[in-house]
């Protein structure tokens, strides 16, 4: 009802009911199968090191995409924006390393929290990439998330806590990646960014695996499996959505990414966050779809 009414707000169609309602459930389903994975990086942060569940979800995804290569040849990954891709890669895949890190020190609800500011820092990487001002739009919701986040962060006389910051640097790495996908998508298919974005994330993560290098137990290996075929799917499940309903709509479906982490925190760790916390919660999500609404993001998806 409320993606309905932001569509409606924003003078989106959404086409078919049932295609509309499609959309919204492969969104929900991404980031639940994403809520999985992240918990599963949390299990397996205390048998191996970051690196390697970063590497294995690279090294995987890789070899996934690795038959459309094989089948449509050197011609399919000619690019003529190679930085672009350098930065996407780079940053998509920091995104991941920095939040597998954050996890081990703290619960998984509060890492994904600080993962999902990346709505609320889009417009700065804007500013600074394209030195477009922020528009007057998108003031009060950057300052009601904002100030979720410090709630969470609580910074006291003697700081905050430098894996809070780590976390809260997964979300700038995601706000990068989003908005140099979306410049990527402007000229390259879909496959060749995907191509790309494994490669060189790959590429990036295998010196740190090699300098961190550790045997892996053998109890290890189905997590590791599982992180990286279900993150594949993912990246696949969520491009189908996007064939159905437009991002202004489908974005706000990754706040569901708290409901489950703050499940997950609870069922398997009995982590509940407290008071400040879930106040915070509420203000960043509030900011998050505030800004989805205003009138500037609605002229993105055109």
């Amino acid at each position: 009802m409320c993606a309905q009414r932001l569509c409606k707000e924003n003078n989106i169609t959404t086409g078919n009911p049932r295609q509309f309602a499609l959309g919204i459930s492969l969104g929900i389903l991404t980031v639940f199968l994403g809520s999985t994975v992240a918990a599963a990086g949390k299990h397996l942060s205390g048998q191996v090191h970051i690196s390697a569940i970063v590497l294995a979800q690279y090294l995987i995804c890789f070899l996934l995409v690795l038959p459309w290569w094989l089948r449509n040849g050197k011609r399919a990954i000619v690019t003529q924006r190679p930085l672009q891709h350098a930065i996407r890669g780079i940053s998509g895949c920091a995104c991941f390393y920095t939040y597998y890190l954050a996890m081990q020190y703290m619960p998984l609800v509060e890492a994904t929290l600080f993962r999902n500011t990346a709505p609320l820092m889009v417009p700065m990487v804007i500013l600074v990439w394209y030195r477009n001002a922020i528009p007057t739009s998108r003031l009060l919701p950057l300052i009601i998330g904002f100030a979720g986040v410090l709630l969470v962060l609580r910074p006291t006389i003697d700081g905050i806590s430098p894996w809070q910051l780590v976390a809260l640097s997964s979300g700038l790495g995601l706000a990068i990646s989003m908005v140099s996908t979306r410049e990527l998508a402007r000229t390259e298919p879909e496959s060749r960014i995907l191509f790309y974005y494994f490669s060189i994330s790959l590429l990036f993560v295998l010196p740190f695996f090699v300098l961190h290098y550790q045997p892996i137990p053998e109890a290890a290996l189905p997590w590791l499996l599982y992180v990286g075929v279900v993150m594949y799917g993912t990246f696949v499940i969520y491009t189908k959505a996007f064939s159905y309903v437009p991002s202004s709509i489908l974005a706000p479906t990754s706040y569901f990414a708290l409901v489950f982490a703050g499940l997950l925190d609870w069922w398997i760790w009995g982590a509940v966050p407290d008071t400040p916390t879930v106040l915070g919660i509420a203000l960043v999500i509030s900011g998050g779809l505030l800004m989805l609404r205003s009138p500037s993001t609605a002229a993105d998806d055109n």
